[in-house]
């Protein structure tokens, strides 16, 4: 099971291994030795919340801060409580590669994996 990632508030999401590399070489592709991986939700997709993914150098204040292996991934705190007790894995399969979230909170999701519903 992969590390939880320290919170300032009572809300977590967990990074894997998979994820923390692939951030990581993402990373060096970009020369952000100060990026760091957000995370978000927000309103739309086919199931009514959707995911997304990417690189940012600045912590805003109502952002929480998760490290795994030297990764940092931020989350703001409206779409932390939405990710409660989430994994923001990376997966490579015969459908090709992309980061995906397992949320325990979402009651529902779409084909893709990409929104989901609460």
């Amino acid at each position: 099971m992969p590390d939880t990632m320290e919170n300032q508030s009572q809300h977590s999401i967990s990074l894997s291994e998979s994820a923390a590399k692939r951030v990581a070489w993402l990373m060096t592709q970009e020369d952000g030795d100060n990026l760091m991986l957000r995370v978000a939700v927000h309103g739309g997709g086919c199931s009514g919340f959707q995911y997304s993914f990417s690189f940012d150098d600045q912590v805003n204040a109502d952002d929480r801060l998760f490290e795994r292996d030297g990764v940092t991934a931020v989350v703001d705190e409206m779409s932390l409580e939405l990710l409660d007790g989430s994994l923001v894995d990376y997966v490579e399969d015969l459908a090709g590669a992309a980061f995906r979230i397992t949320n325990p909170n979402a009651t529902s999701g779409c084909g893709c994996g990409a929104s989901f519903a609460i």
